[in-house]
């Protein structure tokens, strides 16, 4: 499957931030999603990063059996530091107890800021750490050779929040620079950093309030971020220090690595490292990008089935989304967009339903209902009428 890159980017520092609709999988406990996706920053805007999040929210309700009502999504705007913090503490720390399932996913920039004064003595590479750029995180006039802080939000912090955590059924998906690196195109996904880029003192009180709450010293805090993930694993689209790219998919742009990611678990029901050994190869070699994961320390949980939900439905290249009179509408999430065309054919996974493709709009498309579907559906490639 050919991908044409349309930019490149860096991707945010992630290596330990760690810490009424028909569907597909079986019954489990709750399940728990925040999705946060920014294009819109007022300086270095981005593209494809409300895509990522379509494609991780239709996975999740078609593929993986979320409630869309459990389902939050921080756009643009909604995505600001205090939106981001209050939404992770709000909807997945109060609300998931344990035995339950909880998908963190972001898409935006990623940078390196400056600690002066980092917890516990503990100092990234040059005193640097890696953060996720809020829509509103300021810039000083000048930046970043001027200097001064912003808002942006630390992999420490991150790492706090998901040990916050009542279960360990916890996956974070990070789709930016410095994730394990941030910028895109010449909007890469990544915000220039470096000394002079500063993290702000109601980053490190808010840091200090979370070890007060988990009752965890500043020198444990240390140690465990130093040894890994916190809960569960965190996906993330780049080692450190890498550029994070997105593409365009037949007319659909995209983060490669949300794309691929939510691709192959639409095709793949065995674990998180069977997927990544389909991922990696499609990753083009000049790319310089090499995505990873990473488990909780003496877990197994890249054996564990995906987002630690077992699911009987057989893999599914498409689903039907809704359906009303003779027409339906798909999500093509797992199906080579170069095979659909108009008069493309799928048929239900089981049973005997028929849709015959009118027009494609990305990874949306329109259908005539030639076999009775319903929403939900999953549905394969037949082929090409």
């Amino acid at each position: 499957m050919a991908l044409v890159p349309v930019t490149q980017a860096f991707s945010p520092f992630v290596v330990h931030l760690y810490g009424g609709t028909s569907v597909l999988a079986q019954s489990t406990p709750r399940k728990l999603a925040l999705l946060v996706g920014i294009n819109n920053y007022i300086e270095q805007p981005l593209e494809g990063c409300l895509n990522d999040v379509d494609l991780q929210r239709n996975l999740l309700i078609y593929r993986f059996g979320f409630n869309p009502k459990d389902i939050l999504v921080l756009p643009d705007k909604d995505a600001t530091r205090e939106g981001m913090l209050t939404a992770f503490d709000e909807h997945l720390i109060k609300q998931a107890k344990l035995g339950d399932v909880v998908v963190y996913h972001y898409s935006g920039h990623g940078s390196q800021i400056f600690d002066s004064d980092p917890i516990g003595g503990e100092r990234g590479k040059a005193g640097l750490n890696g953060t996720f750029v809020p829509v509103d995180s300021n810039l000083s006039a000048g930046y970043p050779e001027v200097g001064g802080t912003v808002q942006d939000i630390m992999g420490h912090t991150l790492f706090l929040l998901m040990s916050a955590l009542k279960t360990e059924n916890v996956t974070a998906v990070l789709d930016s620079c410095f994730s394990g690196g941030a910028t895109r195109e010449a909007r890469v996904r990544s915000r220039d950093g470096g000394k002079n880029v500063l993290v702000s003192a109601n980053e490190k009180t808010y840091q200090e309030q979370w070890l007060s709450r988990l009752n965890m010293s500043p020198e444990d805090f240390v140690k465990g971020y130093r040894t890994g993930v916190a809960k569960g694993m965190v996906l993330a689209a780049t080692a450190p220090d890498q550029l994070a790219r997105k593409v365009n998919i037949n007319g659909f742009k995209s983060g490669i690595f949300s794309y691929l990611l939510t691709h192959y678990l639409w095709q793949e029901d065995s674990n998180i490292e069977r997927v990544f050994q389909k991922i990696l190869p499609e990753i083009p070699k000049d790319f310089d990008q090499l995505p990873r994961y990473e488990v909780k320390p003496g877990s197994d949980y890249q054996w564990q089935s995906p987002y630690f939900i077992n699911s009987p439905q057989s893999p599914a290249q498409a689903v039907v989304m809704g359906v009303k009179g003779n027409t339906a509408q798909l999500w093509l999430g797992g199906v080579d967009l170069r095979q659909v065309k108009a008069g493309t054919v799928f048929t239900a996974m089981k049973g005997t339903g028929q849709v015959k493709v009118v027009a494609r709009d990305g990874l949306v498309a329109q259908a005539m209902v030639e076999n009775a579907v319903k929403k939900g559906t999953p549905l394969r490639l037949m082929g090409n009428g």
